[in-house]
């Protein structure tokens, strides 16, 4: 049985959004390593961006 390719961890990087197809798509460092992805459309990126804005000020 063949394993797939492990990809070298080359580290988390920062906070990105980016823009593919349709979507946005959010990737977000967590502490102790690694990322969280989401993805969002036009609609939900904006209502995140206003709660957002409303705790930060």
């Amino acid at each position: 049985m063949r394993m797939a390719a492990m990809k070298p961890r080359t580290g988390d990087g920062p906070l990105e959004v980016t823009k593919e197809g349709r979507g946005i798509v959010m990737r977000v460092p967590l502490e102790g390593g690694g990322r969280l992805v989401v993805e969002l459309n036009a609609e939900e990126a904006g209502a995140l961006g206003d709660a957002l804005k409303a705790v930060v000020g």
